[in-house]
């Protein structure tokens, strides 16, 4: 769905879900502000029983000018569009939720829309954009704003609510790991001043006796050196204030934090040393039954209910308690751990592989930002620091991930191809200069190439879940699962990493049976 789409009506109801948080807030915030500037007949409401009653959202509606409607009855929504009681709104859009789900009180309109980044609940009328990989439905409107032309820069109270919805929907940012949602905590242009204020308005007594109660119950594993904490329900950022205090605790080198709802459960991930990342071990909890991710050090997800019933799992306090021991401590017990600036691969355990002959893409650096940039490479694998010299290179591979190297290194694995360069991947990667904040892409600079299929390395498929810290990078690990490859190189048994299952298999030929 195209944001422009809803211009072809003229009486619209934006509608978030019952009691509101901060990113229903900014995204209705922002479709009303859109069609406001089309000249549409527009009114942003939200229903239920209560009322907007936390101190920061109650900051939020009132610096930033958010004019939303508390409504309970069809007939308000008549009378704020000026319509007659036997009328009806032409397109009722709802965001941050589904319409017909439990949590948003339902009203009639002639047609509906959904702009949302929940999972899918039911069926999705015709008009409807739903990213369930985003972060925030903040981030989904700005994009569909953004892709429409409309200028949300300009505008300092919009940027500073979508900034804003962002930020509590991804529990301080830890929880990001799509790249669109970064690209646009770091393109808006908000108020400090405003957000310090909405944050030092955000928890509540109740919340801070919540936090206390949950850090009382903590269970602490000495073998691996972790905790896990159950809270009462409560939003996710009180999760992470746990979490954060936890870390503070003396011998605790990660924790867990969690939080039961009715639909499903929120946890909050924290890691203070390098062989646990925060991101890879909320996605490892989450993993088949929903959603996790974020950072290095700070990192959360979501649970469904109606997946964890899947497994025919009791959604009660004491079976979702055994759930997390058990995913927590199968998470420690198959894990080896390869530091390779002190290992040695025993390549006569492994076979050798030649890369095929395959067409992908480079870029020169310097044709997107000059010589001596410090920059981050942000693409869907991740970020990647990078400071551009006149002779690097961007090769990019057969599923959009980029790779920095030198011009002499490239030369030696690629032939320059005369075809058009067409982009596999699903988010476009960007480059963003690190001293002033950025961004430019790279694929209108990109051209093709061939890889010449003559570099070989030794590889063996894994059994357990490896971390690999490569001799580039000692501070960061990579990840390979079962069923993906270690690789060695040919001259230097000590230079191992890791090489993905299904790039593996597109990407390497065996050459021997060693």
């Amino acid at each position: 769905m195209r944001i422009s789409q809803l211009l072809d009506f003229d009486n619209i109801i934006v509608q978030c879900h019952n009691n509101p948080d901060a990113d229903a807030l900014a995204s209705g915030f922002a479709v009303l502000k859109y069609l406001k500037s089309h000249n549409k007949n527009a009114r942003f409401v939200y229903g239920g029983n209560f009322e907007i009653a936390k101190s920061n959202l109650k900051l939020m509606v009132q610096d930033l000018n958010i004019k939303v409607h508390h409504v309970r009855y069809q007939e308000q929504l008549c009378e704020l569009l000026g319509l007659s009681n036997d009328d009806m709104p032409d397109v009722l859009v709802t965001v941050d939720s589904q319409y017909g789900e439990g949590n948003i009180q339902k009203f009639n309109a002639k047609n509906i829309a959904i702009i949302d980044h929940h999972q899918v609940s039911g069926f999705l009328p015709v008009l409807s954009e739903v990213r369930s990989y985003q972060a925030s439905c903040a981030t989904v409107v700005w994009d569909m704003l953004r892709a429409d032309g409309f200028k949300v820069d300009g505008d300092l109270k919009l940027s500073t609510a979508l900034y804003y919805g962002l930020m509590t929907d991804s529990n301080n940012f830890s929880e990001l790991h799509h790249p669109l949602d970064m690209d646009m905590r770091d393109d808006l242009k908000y108020s400090m001043s405003d957000i310090t204020k909405f944050k030092n308005s955000n928890i509540s007594q109740e919340e801070l006796r919540i936090a206390g109660i949950a850090l009382l119950g903590s269970e602490y594993y000495s073998e691996n050196h972790y905790s896990i904490v159950k809270s009462d329900p409560c939003d996710p950022n009180v999760l992470g204030i746990i979490s954060d205090m936890l870390l503070e605790v003396e011998d605790v080198e990660c924790c867990l934090v969690y939080s039961i709802h009715e639909g499903g459960i929120k946890i909050s991930v924290r890691s203070c040393v390098k062989e646990v990342k925060a991101d890879e071990l909320a996605k490892f909890i989450c993993a088949g039954v929903g959603d996790g991710g974020g950072h290095l050090i700070k990192a959360g997800g979501s649970i469904r209910r109606a997946l964890l019933e899947l497994q025919e799992m009791d959604y009660t306090a004491p079976t979702i308690q055994q759930f997390f021991r058990e995913r927590m401590h199968e998470y420690f017990l198959n894990n080896e751990i390869i530091y390779a600036n002190e290992y040695k691969a025993d390549i006569s355990t492994m076979k050798k592989y030649r890369k095929k002959r395959l067409h992908v893409g480079y870029v020169k650096a310097t044709d997107v930002m000059p010589a001596n940039t410090k920059t981050i490479i942000r693409t869907l694998e991740g970020d990647v620091e990078l400071n551009i010299t006149e002779d690097t290179i961007l090769a990019i591979g057969i599923q959009g991930e980029v790779y920095p190297m030198s011009k002499e290194s490239f030369e030696s694995k690629y032939e320059i191809s005369d075809e058009p360069y067409e982009y596999p991947g699903e988010y476009e990667p960007v480059i963003k200069d690190l001293s002033n904040g950025g961004s430019k892409e790279i694929l209108p600079h990109a051209h093709s190439c061939i890889s010449v299929g003559t570099s070989e390395i030794y590889a063996k498929e894994l059994k357990n879940r490896t971390k690999v810290f490569t001799k580039w990078d000692t501070e960061h690990y990579y990840l390979g699962k079962p069923g993906d490859y270690m690789a060695a190189s040919e001259n230097d048994p000590s230079d191992v990493y890791i090489i993905e299952r299904e790039i593996f298999n597109k990407t390497y030929l065996k050459v021997t049976d060693n």
